[in-house]
Formats: structure tokens, C-alpha cells, sequence
């Protein structure tokens, strides 16, 4: 992780946004979710069709990995990711009648750790390092010194000044002090945060935990995910299809 990163005072006078309006200082820190967001969990669909005859039971499967990570953080209890994963892999097996052998949990296991970034990510975050933007990762994924993070092996780790993981805490997103983790470790307040997701259930719990950088996050609208228009929860009023389609529009706010 590089060090020596200077710190800017920044002004984080904040106001509240009307009518999706952008209110607000600009943020210290851009927070991007890994899985999804950055990298390609569709590029685990043809294990699912495999094993399974059915591609659609990836999304399934994948509902299974978001839910079971946050119910075993509200039973303040731990598991790793892939490890849970691999288990989730069999209950759906046992779902859908389909024998999971030992080299199936295996092969998911090995799927999860090596899958590619989207094509639109390096160009977004391209356009945002020459921007000048500072930014870290925050990911349900576990790290292992032993072989390359996901996000080494999709080549994407070199944007990045951290990466965050939730088994230093040992609880999952939307957990508050997941997010916390990140402004503690870089000494900067929560509200300098600026949480980029796919998905709104990530953006809440960060804006949740105090990343208010504009009253808002970024979210990007990737295949399955869309915004929540529920007015009483918290709300991402930067929304794109792509990353450098958000890139442009956190440019125009803090750059032009």
C-alpha cells in the first residue's frame, strides 16, 4: 500500500440537495465496492450452467452469498466470503436437487478469485486518476499474501492507494463499522467518503455510516441493480449505466 499520501483541506460545508441537485463540498476520498462494480460476477455464469443447466441460478446463488454474509454479521458471527460461498454453492445443490461434488466447490472457489474487471472499468478509472481523484476499495472479498487479490488479478489494484477488506473487522457490508474502517485508516471524518457501488444496499449502509460527502454516493446501474426509490432511505443522485459514464459526472461536479 503506498504511503506518504498528503492530505488537502478540503471545505465539507454541506447542505441539503433539492430536487437531485448537487449540494456539497467535494470528498476527500472516492470508497469503490470490488464484486460486481468492478469485477464481472456474470463471468461465473457458465459454472452455474454446468453444473446446474441453468445460467440463471448464478443470480440466485449470488442472492444467497449477499443475504447469508449479512445475517451472519447480524448473529455476530464470521465466515470468510469464499468459504461462504463455497457452502452456498451446496444448499443451492441440495435446492435444486443437483449433486455438488468437492472439485464443483472448488472450481467456484477458484472462479471467485479470478474473475476479470469489467471492459468500461480501467478507461473510467483512468479518466479519474489523471483527474486527480484519491481512491481506495472497500470489498466483502478476503485477502490472501499467498496469491493475488481479485483485484490484482483483473489488473486493476495499481489505481488504488488501499484495499480495503471486511475480515479486518470480521463483519460484512452494510455493517457501520465496515465503513468506518476506511476513514479511520486513512484519518480522514466519514463525511469525506464517497461511496461508488452497484449496489444501492452498499450505498445506503455507507451513507448510512456517515458518508455524506454531498448527501449522496455514486451508484453504477450494473445488470440486476437499479436505484430504490423508497423517499425515507438514503439516495445516490449520481447514477450511471457505466463507470466512466459516473467518471464524467464526478468530474463536471469537482473538476470543471
Amino acid at each position: 500500500m503506498p504511503t506518504g499520501w498528503g492530505m488537502t483541506t478540503m471545505n465539507h460545508d454541506l447542505a441539503t440537495p433539492a430536487d437531485g441537485e448537487w449540494v456539497g463540498g467535494e470528498p476527500q476520498v472516492l470508497v469503490f465496492d470490488v464484486n460486481e462494480t468492478l469485477i464481472d460476477f456474470e463471468s461465473l455464469t457458465p459454472v452455474f450452467e454446468r453444473i446446474f443447466g441453468d445460467p440463471r441460478v448464478m443470480r440466485e446463488w449470488l442472492g444467497h452469498l449477499i443475504m447469508y454474509s449479512m445475517s451472519i454479521t447480524l448473529s455476530g458471527l464470521w465466515e470468510s466470503f469464499f468459504t461462504l460461498g463455497q457452502g452456498l454453492l451446496k444448499m443451492v445443490g441440495d435446492i435444486h436437487g443437483v449433486q455438488v461434488t468437492d472439485a464443483d466447490v472448488e472450481e467456484i472457489g477458484q472462479a471467485m478469485r479470478t474473475m476479470p474487471a469489467h471492459p468500461d472499468v480501467e478507461p473510467g478509472l483512468s479518466r479519474l486518476t489523471d483527474a486527480g481523484f484519491r481512491m481506495v476499495t472497500l470489498t466483502n472479498s478476503p485477502s490472501d499474501p499467498q496469491v493475488p487479490s481479485p483485484l490484482e488479478h483483473a489488473g486493476l489494484a495499481h489505481f488504488f492507494e488501499w484495499q480495503f477488506t471486511v475480515e479486518t473487522v470480521r463483519a460484512y457490508k452494510p455493517a457501520q463499522h465496515v465503513y468506518h474502517l476506511v476513514a479511520q485508516s486513512l484519518d480522514v471524518p466519514p463525511s469525506a467518503c464517497f461511496m461508488i457501488a452497484a449496489h444501492v444496499w452498499d450505498t445506503v449502509g455507507a451513507q448510512s455510516a456517515g458518508y455524506t460527502a454531498g448527501y449522496t454516493a455514486g451508484l453504477i446501474t450494473r445488470p440486476g441493480n437499479a436505484p430504490l426509490p423508497v423517499r425515507s432511505l438514503p439516495q445516490p443522485n449520481l447514477v450511471a449505466p457505466d463507470l466512466p459514464a459516473l467518471a464524467t459526472q464526478l468530474i463536471q461536479a469537482w473538476r470543471s
